[in-house]
């Protein structure tokens, strides 16, 4: 679209759909199935806000219609973006693409038409699958990826989950949430092991709360399917039993087997394309952008990473990818959301910092909400009082992580963040607060 925009004659070669999937298979799907699983959570603790539901019927849910109404969403967001696409000019050519050289991808339809597309440049953004493993091959009936996991009709009566980080820990929440028995093997020392010690502490003590067991130092051996069920064997000889598995231990990129290296293409030793800060690879005019280039997987940074590509080679005004101005969310159940330098970068001397936390338990707007679990942080640069990076652990934290963000990007003083007006009552008045605190009196 951006280099539409710019006046580029474009041609985009796709197998599967347009969208990738961030919204075919995963972030779409994902976050859908994850909204139901917050309503029915906050039905839960209606009781406590005074709703009464007298004699109805428990809330449950229908998982078939779920699975249907998010898998149709994904590809309504698709075909949107197809025919916004063909609006602009740009040719879709639909099949398998490979790199014929540096200028040429050839694309084979399931017909077996063969389509040769010259370009004076190329952008690859073939993104990444599942990984599997050999001794718990997925089925797409008792164990799944996070791709086959919408094959499930019902809510599943006890779910195991194989792996703590981000994926892991959005399933294991939204089928906790959805009513599912889950279990959460996590072979390090607490879920979410790359984030916020602090976060992850909060949302390991919410899941507990809530019924979910997670077993913490526990590395999956294999998984079966046992006809009516799945056994789950962990390296130590214990053995986890139920009703379904989900897998959820990385991603491999889709860079095999499509000519990159005939391009001249350079990958790493996870076989992950090699880029610079402008999207470039190894090879002349031709660039990389998401998930197969293992830099963020987040599609707000693969987004980045292409706009940046195409006004680089557009001759347009360009800066660099800036991995400490990336704003990230977890949509657990409470989220977590985080931008720029951790607290981890400052107890290690990376950076030089003054951190403040402020639980949620003190806003008005929160109790108002009954949300007891949750707190902002603000991490201020020692000494010049910037704002270098933030955490927020709540409801829509996704949403709230802008204002941090904002600041991060823009060098803000933490007095400029606690000096502007936030309404009351709200939770972002948290934020204000805790820049508030940061304020070094001269």
């Amino acid at each position: 679209m951006v280099a539409a925009s710019l006046g580029a004659d474009v041609t985009i070669v796709e197998r599967n759909g347009l969208g990738g999937s961030a919204v075919l298979t995963d972030v779409v799907p994902s976050k859908t199935l994850i909204a139901t699983a917050d309503v029915m959570t906050r039905f839960s603790s209606a009781s406590n806000l005074g709703v009464d539901f007298g004699d109805a019927q428990p809330v449950a849910a229908d998982l078939k219609m779920v699975n249907h109404r998010l898998l149709a969403l994904a590809r309504e967001q698709s075909n949107d973006i197809r025919r916004t696409l063909e609006r602009m000019g740009v040719k879709v050519v639909l099949g398998n693409g490979r790199l014929l050289d540096n200028h040429t991808i050839e694309a084979t339809a399931e017909d077996g038409t063969v389509t040769t597309v010259d370009a004076e440049a190329l952008l690859i953004s073939t993104g990444a699958n599942p990984r599997e493993l050999e001794t718990s091959m997925p089925d797409g009936e008792r164990i799944f990826t996070w791709k086959q996991i919408y094959n499930l009709t019902e809510v599943p009566e006890h779910l195991i989950v194989i792996g703590s980080g981000v994926t892991g820990a959005e399933f294991a929440s939204a089928y906790n949430g959805l009513g599912a028995r889950v279990t959460l093997i996590s072979s390090r020392d607490r879920v979410l092991p790359g984030e916020d010690a602090d976060a992850a502490r909060v949302l390991e003590d919410v899941f507990q709360a809530r019924g979910m067991t997670v077993l913490s130092r526990s590395r999956a051996d294999s998984v079966k399917n046992t006809g009516d069920g799945v056994l789950v064997t962990l390296s130590d000889g214990r053995t986890v039993e139920g009703s379904h598995c989900l897998v959820a231990v990385g991603a491999i990129p889709n860079t095999q087997g499509i000519g990159l290296e005939e391009a001249g293409i350079a990958l790493d030793d996870r076989g992950q394309i090699k880029v610079d800060g402008v999207s470039r690879t190894t090879a002349p005019n031709v660039y990389a952008a998401g998930d197969c280039t293992g830099v963020f997987n987040l599609a707000s940074v693969a987004a980045m990473q292409g706009r940046i590509a195409i006004a680089h080679l557009m001759g347009d005004s360009v800066k660099p990818l800036k991995l400490k101005h990336v704003a990230s969310n977890i949509f657990t159940s409470p989220e977590i959301a985080s931008v720029g330098v951790s607290e981890a970068d400052v107890d290690a001397g990376r950076y030089q910092g003054d951190v403040i936390k402020l639980s949620l338990h003190t806003n008005a707007r929160a109790k108002m909400m009954d949300v007891k679990e949750g707190f902002v942080k603000i991490i201020a640069r020692k000494g010049s009082g910037t704002v270098i990076g933030g955490v927020v652990v709540g409801p829509r934290a996704s949403e709230l992580i802008f204002p941090i963000a904002l600041a991060v990007t823009q060098k803000l003083h933490v007095d400029d963040v606690a000096n502007t007006f936030t309404v009351y009552p709200s939770l972002t008045g948290s934020i204000s607060e805790a820049a508030r605190r940061l304020h070094v009196h001269i």
